[in-house]
């Protein structure tokens, strides 16, 4: 990652969140507690799918390891924010810099398909159930796991050609908390406009193709459920509900930067926020925790700890 000798930047600058002292000390503890609740919740997840025969299908094999990918999501960049809000003058090193930002996109990438391999588990978990055991065999499940971290790496690594080798003379300042693909182009001295337009094409329209084939996949599966009139369609709605609201809560953020990146707004800085430290609690309280099955094999699992620890 070492940045050719055009470029004088060692460093950059992060402006942070606020420059107010006092409401730096004040986000310290709230996203501190955001941040432990993101890593444990998925390590509990986790924990609790590997360990109960009952949760052993290709959904909960999909959900674990969206889990792993949230809890590396939580720590490319929050443990630093979190350690700078500390501290007056925030900088991240050049290299620093640009292992931020080929982690997110290689999260993101990862989590954009890895949505989609789950909206297709559903998919024909509900309008094909008597294929589901054949078409969703393991093999299957860890091809779209592998495929998943395949495009989030092409996606990541295709930026990171071309960032690495712009010039960078000054200014340094990134008016943000963690080093983003967009802000940090715009300090390049140099022209990028064919490389805004590959960023472009190659974040946002994706993000948006990805996010509107599942939109119209749920579609599909909210009109076979309301079709049906079972206490299991009831269960299945109320199980696609929590998927939808994911999908949206994750893709809006990422449209919202990457259709239109080179446009700055005072309010995304806190989108970001939402975007990086709050989106990896989504797994843990929207598909896990409200799901009966989870929620039954960690009642087992707290009494087999209850007990163990009683003997």
């Amino acid at each position: 990652m070492a940045h050719t000798n055009e470029s004088a930047v060692s460093e950059f600058v992060l402006l942070g969140l606020s420059d107010s002292r006092e409401i730096q000390l004040f986000f310290l503890p709230v996203f501190s507690i955001v941040y432990v609740a993101s890593v444990l919740g998925n390590i509990m997840i986790i924990v609790i799918i590997s360990s109960d025969s009952h949760l052993k299908s290709p959904m909960y094999f999909l959900l674990s390891n969206l889990s792993f990918i949230d809890i590396c999501q939580s720590n490319f960049a929050t443990p630093k924010m979190l350690a700078d809000f500390l501290v007056e003058h925030k900088t991240i090193s050049f290299k620093g810099c640009m292992t931020q930002i080929f982690l997110l996109h290689i999260f993101v990438g990862s989590e954009m398909m890895l949505l989609a391999a789950i909206a297709f588990d559903r998919f024909i978990a509900i309008c094909k159930p008597l294929h589901y055991s054949t078409i969703m065999s393991w093999r299957l499940c860890k091809i779209l796991v592998s495929i998943s971290w395949t495009v989030g790496l092409i996606h990541s690594g295709s930026h990171l050609v071309f960032l690495v080798n712009l010039p960078f003379c000054g200014p340094n300042k990134v008016d943000s908390f963690f080093c983003d693909l967009p802000m940090v182009i715009e300090l390049a001295c140099m022209n990028t406009y064919e490389m805004e337009i590959m960023i472009l094409i190659n974040s946002g329209l994706i993000a948006l193709s990805c996010f509107l084939a599942l939109i119209i996949s749920y579609t599909i599966i909210f009109i076979t459920v309301q079709r049906r009139s079972s206490s299991g369609s009831s269960k299945a709605l109320s199980t696609l509900t929590a998927h939808i609201t994911v999908v949206i809560l994750f893709f809006g953020p990422c449209i919202y930067f990457y259709i239109w990146p080179f446009s700055r707004f005072s309010v995304d800085k806190f989108i970001s926020l939402f975007y990086i430290v709050c989106t990896p609690l989504l797994n843990p309280i929207i598909y896990s925790l409200r799901n009966e099955d989870v929620k039954l094999a960690l009642r087992k699992l707290r009494n087999r700890l209850v007990n163990s620890w009683k003997n």
